[in-house]
């Protein structure tokens, strides 16, 4: 007995969406980067998964990096921007040669991603901590950019 799937087009269509996004945030944006030809089979491009929230002094990007070493992630803040960038080496890759793997869906090699920050940052004061495959970076904000409340006088 065969069993029924329901088909949900919208699901599909969030998940090009998203394939598209970091399809053109890996490559700088839209007509900045772009590669002068469309990937060949078997090239892939790809990109860690990023969080970036803002609190009231802030700026905290968080970053999915499992498998990488501390050494193979770069991290710069410049102008109004912060750039993350790394390299994923595949320990297997003469075994991958020789054959005898069913199902390789683990990425390897390099990649680069960046972010234009909301608020102007102290960039010497930025703190960048790697634990369990996760960069946690917390930019503190310029003083300018917080948010400074204003006493009313009553008069």
């Amino acid at each position: 007995m065969m069993a029924i799937t329901r088909w949900r087009p919208l699901r599909e269509m969030v998940s090009v969406q998203d394939e598209m996004s970091k399809l053109f945030s890996a490559c700088g944006g839209f007509g900045k980067g772009m590669p002068m030809r469309w990937m060949e089979e078997g090239d892939e491009m790809w990109a860690p998964n990023v969080d970036m929230a803002e609190t009231k002094d802030e700026i905290v990007l968080t970053a999915e990096l499992p498998g990488f070493k501390k050494e193979d992630i770069k991290l710069s803040v410049e102008d109004h921007s912060i750039t993350l960038s790394g390299e994923k080496k595949s320990k297997y890759e003469e075994e991958e040669k020789k054959g005898n793997y069913y199902r390789l869906e683990r990425r390897f090699g390099s990649f680069t991603r960046s972010f234009a920050l909301p608020t102007p940052v102290e960039a010497d004061r930025v703190k960048a901590v790697y634990k369990d495959g996760i960069l946690k970076v917390t930019l503190p904000k310029s003083e300018e950019a917080k948010k400074k409340e204003i006493p009313i006088n009553v008069s």
